[in-house]
């Protein structure tokens, strides 16, 4: 298992150096994984981690980052895991096997390190990483290459409760005694192994109704920046009805608009933050990101991240 110190922050690092101490840690700490910065150059970040036997817990707050890992970097590494990504805040899309799943705060996805995989974290983002031996998982009654890069939590049931172990775990490792501890990584390990059954079980296989959800996702992507992008408008795009919309995010809490307009918000939030964008206007942002009012933006803005568009572009004073 890895044996690093277990905190680690950049805000006593000067500012130009951040972004490469960072890369060095997630290098170190999660055994060769690349990051990048979506060429930014101010960063900040923090991680700590706690270990309950052999299950590795890590929580990770940071600027808008995607970790990746490639052929080359598979073949070099010495040992398997299985890796979790829970977002407490923002959230995280996992690529692996030909699928992409994006999952938010109450959600949770698994990935295998032994395969080519990659997470996208476009936001600022708090997660809780879990890394589990891949050995401890696995097991001829699941097909495991199957059920990475899927959504748990969401849906309830026994993933659900993994989700809450994990983040309990989390909290109470440092007063618990080192043999407690091993049985909580046990304990972890049979819930999340019961989840992949209860997932393998019920949906081997994408539903219609998840690759609807991830269809209706891709194309709002595509079209963030056109305003007459709507319901009615992405149910013509993908030829299927508005209650077939509406079915497909039937677990998310905002619906399909609500998905929308979050997805043009946190955006915009990026553009306002992007030195290089600077010289360009909040309603020339705004427009450009599919708002049609700038009044109605400005409400909105505030309402989902407690400051105004003019307070989020305003410059962090950075402290060497």
């Amino acid at each position: 298992m890895p044996s690093f110190k277990p905190t680690m922050s950049t805000d006593h690092v000067a500012p130009a150096e951040r972004a490469p101490y960072w890369r060095d840690w997630i290098d170190r700490l999660f055994c060769g994984l690349q990051s990048d910065l979506y060429g930014d150059r101010d960063f900040d970040g923090h991680m700590a981690t706690e270990q309950a036997g052999e299950v590795v817990l890590t929580r990770l707050e940071g600027n808008r980052h995607r970790v990746m890992k490639n052929d080359r970097q598979v073949r070099g590494s010495e040992v398997g895991y299985l890796k979790i990504v829970a977002p407490y805040r923002g959230s995280a899309g996992v690529e692996q096997s030909g699928r992409q799943v994006w999952v938010s705060p109450g959600e949770w996805s698994l990935y295998d390190t032994t395969d080519v995989y990659q997470v996208a974290n476009p936001t600022r983002v708090e997660h809780l990483i879990v890394m589990v031996p891949k050995a401890s998982l696995a097991d001829r009654d699941f097909p495991l290459h199957e059920l990475t890069a899927r959504r748990l939590g969401a849906g309830g049931g026994i993933s659900r409760l993994a989700l809450q172990a994990m983040r309990g775990a989390w909290y109470e490792l440092p007063s618990i005694a080192p043999d407690a501890a091993r049985g909580l990584g046990e304990t972890i390990v049979q819930l999340i192994r019961l989840s992949l059954l209860e997932l393998a079980g019920g949906a081997s296989a994408p539903t219609q109704r998840e690759s609807l959800r991830e269809r209706i996702k891709e194309l709002v992507e595509r079209r963030l920046g056109d305003p007459s992008l709507s319901v009615d408008a992405i149910a013509v795009a993908l030829n299927c009805s508005r209650r077939q919309l509406y079915n497909a995010f039937g677990d998310e809490p905002d619906g399909v608009a609500g998905y929308v307009l979050a997805r043009r918000l946190e955006a915009c939030r990026r553009d306002l933050a992007d030195p290089a964008q600077q010289g360009r206007s909040i309603t020339e942002i705004a427009l450009d990101r599919g708002f049609n009012h700038p009044a109605h933006f400005s409400r909105t803005f505030k309402a989902r991240f407690g400051i105004t568009p003019s307070e989020a572009r305003r410059p962090r004073v950075a402290v060497a």
